[in-house]
């Protein structure tokens, strides 16, 4: 029986494409204006200076590029935290959750279950999701956020440095995702599994599957 459940968000708690036709387009738009009105203050500063003394244009055009590769890029997951903060505190757009997510969270914690997130995007734009979604503020519900600075999310490591960080045995953590690679690493490293495949379970799965939270019984 899992202590803990570890959920990543993009297709398993959250839409695809809130992510990437809402939140990914608003920062790559507001890119360049933000950067130009706020370079100076400390916290985008100190992100910059990761950059090592390139001109602000640069820094620009290489960041628009990274956003056209969708790339897992710590810095960039950083900056776009900071676009999508000031886009939810105006109220621009809500964090989708699916009902039966929440649902599904909202039992597990109730049952004594600990929560956590471990996504691509940065603990700050995770935070912002579940503390502004559509079904209120969520963030009161987890124990932790775990993002690319504990390692990559097919790594078998990165499991291994969570497991760590929670307090856990890797065996008393289920892991939630619906890619198969992230699945396989948490796998490897001890993790129990389940694929959320919201279109239907291939019948090749190697792992638990389903398509809902509501039959997900950790």
């Amino acid at each position: 029986m899992a202590q803990a459940i570890l959920t990543d968000i993009e297709g398993t708690t959250s839409s695809i494409d809130f992510v990437h036709q809402v939140l990914f387009p608003h920062a790559r738009r507001a890119m360049p204006d933000f950067l130009r009105a706020r370079a100076g203050e400390p916290e985008v500063a100190a992100l910059l200076a990761r950059f090592e003394g390139a001109g602000l244009e640069a820094v620009i055009a290489t960041l628009d590029g990274w956003m056209a590769e969708d790339r897992k890029e710590t810095t960039l997951k950083a900056l776009q935290g900071l676009i999508w903060e000031q886009g939810y505190r105006d109220g621009r757009y809500r964090g989708h959750v699916y009902p039966d997510a929440v649902a599904g969270l909202r039992r597990w914690q109730a049952a004594g279950k600990r929560l956590y997130v471990y996504s691509s995007g940065s603990v700050q734009a995770q935070r912002l999701l579940f503390g502004f979604s559509e079904a209120g503020d969520l963030t009161p519900l987890f124990d932790g956020y775990f993002d690319t600075t504990v390692g990559a999310k097919r790594e078998r490591a990165s499991y291994t440095a969570i497991a760590e960080r929670i307090g856990l045995p890797p065996g008393q953590i289920l892991f939630l995702s619906d890619i198969t690679a992230e699945l396989d690493a948490a796998t490897e490293a001890g993790l129990q599994t389940t694929l959320l495949a919201r279109d239907g379970c291939p019948p090749t799965s190697v792992h638990p599957c389903t398509t809902t939270f509501d039959t997900i019984e950790p």
